[in-house]
């Protein structure tokens, strides 16, 4: 656990220092209350602060508003050290942001307590964001395949459009869905069709760069965002994954399984004030092409699919149906 300890007296602070070292604490000492604001600036893993009340400079009641204004996502634990010993005295210090105090002369066993203290909230802290962590996790991801979630992916097809536009750079969108895949979860079980929905992300994952996404958007459709790409780079990525799914062979007890699917590609190349829902409205009328000219195919989307009057020829919206 790494201590900030400031105090103006170098007695005190080689008295602290010292104690705390002894005891496996990572210790580092300032002199004045301004050297304790620069630190802590600086350093964002000092989670417990030994302050003096009275210090040349910023007070150990200043640094303690400094700490509290600036909303670290880490709490830092604030012990103020003080000869004041008076209720209106603690709870000025207490009101101004520290979370404990104890006085001069320092009783070491007290100071131990205290910091023992500390340490079982600040771990407590750190057990609950890390649990908030993992859930979030959870929240934007899909427990199948591992890929972001429908409304991950939103999200970020919003910013890249928003980064796009600014930049004048293209953002590329590119739509699938699984080829017969009721089919499949009807004739070899859903434990089969979790099978291809994993292997279609495998496929997609390999197949883009670092910086692109790739999501389960709902059911048997996936999607891919690819930023500064224009439509025909969006087309080779969605044909390199094409072909990929379609060498792959799926060994089942009783058969081999071979998995397709069809593509739709759009990009703000071909509409340059398209928006997030636009994109993915034209490329699903690329896929819905796709589907209907046989399947195992990628189509790209014409300038008249970003007409939002355009019909999708009597097709519902996604999702798909295989």
């Amino acid at each position: 656990m790494k201590v900030l300890i400031a105090d103006d007296d170098p007695v005190t602070r080689m008295l602290l220092s010292s104690r705390l070292r002894s005891s496996d604490y990572n210790v580092t000492v300032v002199e004045d209350g301004d050297a304790a604001i620069r630190a802590l600036a600086e350093d964002d893993d000092i989670r417990i602060v030994l302050l003096d009340w009275e210090m040349p400079g910023a007070s150990g009641v200043d640094v303690c508003r400094f700490i509290r204004k600036q909303q670290r996502e880490r709490y830092p634990y604030v012990v103020l050290v003080t000869s004041r010993d008076e209720n209106e005295d603690v709870v000025h210090g207490l009101d101004a942001g520290a979370d404990d105090y104890v006085v001069k002369p320092i009783n070491a066993v007290v100071l131990e307590l205290r910091l023992r203290a500390a340490c079982r909230m600040l771990s407590m802290q750190d057990e609950l964001m890390r649990a908030r962590d993992a859930l979030r996790i959870e929240a934007m991801h899909d427990a199948l395949t591992g890929l972001v979630n429908r409304a991950a992916i939103c999200r970020s097809l919003d910013q890249e459009v928003a980064r796009g536009s600014r930049s004048g750079k293209p953002v590329g969108v590119v739509l699938l869905d699984v080829d017969h895949f009721k089919s499949i979860n009807d004739s070899y079980g859903h434990a089969s069709g979790d099978l291809v929905l994993k292997a279609v992300s495998d496929c997609l994952k390999q197949g883009v760069r670092s910086y692109d996404f790739v999501a389960r958007y709902g059911g048997e459709e996936f999607l891919l965002v690819l930023p500064e790409c224009e439509w025909r780079g969006a087309k080779r990525v969605a044909e390199r994954a094409r072909e990929a799914l379609e060498a792959v062979r799926l060994e089942l007890p009783h058969s081999v399984l071979r998995v397709t699917a069809s593509f739709g590609v759009s990009s703000t190349a071909q509409a340059r004030s398209a928006e997030a829902a636009q994109l993915l409205s034209a490329a699903d009328r690329a896929l819905y092409r796709a589907k209907r000219r046989g399947r195992n195919r990628v189509e790209v989307c014409s300038h008249e699919d970003f007409d939002r009057t355009t019909p999708l020829s009597g097709a519902p919206a996604l999702p798909q149906t295989g």
